[in-house]
């Protein structure tokens, strides 16, 4: 008895997609320090926020940790791209540890910004997600209390501070471009005088990401986004796609989260990764597609990427 036919299904793929340029230099630093230092490299928290990431780092010598406190005083320890407060290097700096920064360049714009802002004597209205690491190294950057969080509209109309006309604000780069325009105008609105970053903080692979998903979710009947919970660009673009989009919208860590259930009368798939997730897995999620559909790829390209950073010099301890 022949197979039945396959459903239809067509897959629009979103682009630009997966890794940014902050992403694939952290992975970098990491492959170059096992490389020229050896296993073991330590890495303080997930370097990326993606668990297929992680893994495969893991494999190949680094070891994860939380703290300093958890490196050997002849280990050599990457910080992740989401960014330390100050006191994390300096602790290094005290134990004499080798230590790698892995920031994302993008991330370090603000920090330095955050401190400009403190130095003229300004309050800094952080706009960002609370426990965050991005947030938690931005606020570490200045003294305690300097910085205050603003996480939605409500906390922009209640917010106070010392003196209305010395006030700044910057913002986590991984956030909703819409999200933080309308929390943007009711600062601007409250405080006239606000300074703003010279440039947006949004980074550009946050923004980019978001306007194809938003270019996308009009035509599917379902959106599913490569990524994980913890981070923060990957679940900003299923908010974006449950906006722009009538359908419904999963965020998925693998193929092996989908709910075949899901794809039901679906037949056109909305499909992106966010900025940590790497490509092998929208490969495999089409392959998986591909066993139970007839599957037909469409590319939707906005915008092109070729924004990349230099890898830094790994530090290796002088021989004896």
């Amino acid at each position: 008895m022949p197979d039945s036919p396959r459903s239809p299904l067509t897959i629009l793929l979103a682009r630009p997609r997966g890794f940014c340029a902050g992403v694939d230099r952290a992975i970098a630093i990491v492959k170059e320090a096992l490389r020229r230092h050896g296993p073991p490299v330590y890495v303080r928290h997930e370097i990326v926020h993606n668990r297929y990431v992680v893994e495969e780092l893991r494999a190949m010598g680094a070891v994860f940790v939380d703290e300093l406190d958890e490196v050997p005083d002849d280990g050599l320890v990457v910080f992740s791209a989401h960014g330390v407060p100050k006191e994390v290097p300096a602790e290094a700096r005290r134990r004499r540890l080798l230590f790698a920064d892995a920031t994302c360049p993008l991330v370090s714009k603000v920090h330095r910004e955050v401190e400009r802002h403190h130095k003229d004597g300004r309050t800094v209205l952080l706009i960002g997600h609370a426990g965050h690491p991005e947030v938690i190294g931005t606020m570490g950057q200045v003294p305690p209390g300097s910085v205050l969080l603003v996480e939605t509209v409500t906390d922009a109309e209640a917010v106070s501070v010392p003196d209305p006309a010395r006030v700044a604000y910057s913002t986590q780069t991984t956030l909703s471009v819409a999200d933080t325009a309308e929390i943007v105008a009711t600062l601007r609105r409250r405080f006239p005088q606000i300074a703003g970053p010279r440039n947006e903080d949004i980074c550009y692979a946050t923004t980019n990401r978001q306007q194809a998903v938003a270019a996308i979710a009009p035509r599917v009947d379902l959106f599913l986004i490569v990524g994980a919970r913890n981070s923060s660009n990957s679940m900003r673009l299923v908010e974006v796609a449950q906006r722009h989009g009538r359908a419904r919208a999963e965020l998925i860590g693998t193929a092996e989260d989908i709910d075949w259930g899901w794809l039901e009368g679906v037949r056109t798939l909305g499909l992106s990764a966010g900025a940590s997730a790497p490509e092998i897995l929208v490969e495999q999620v089409i392959a998986a597609c591909r066993e139970r559909f007839a599957v037909t790829v469409e590319d939707v390209r906005l915008t092109e990427e070729n924004v990349s950073f230099k890898v830094p010099p790994i530090p290796l301890r002088k021989a004896s």
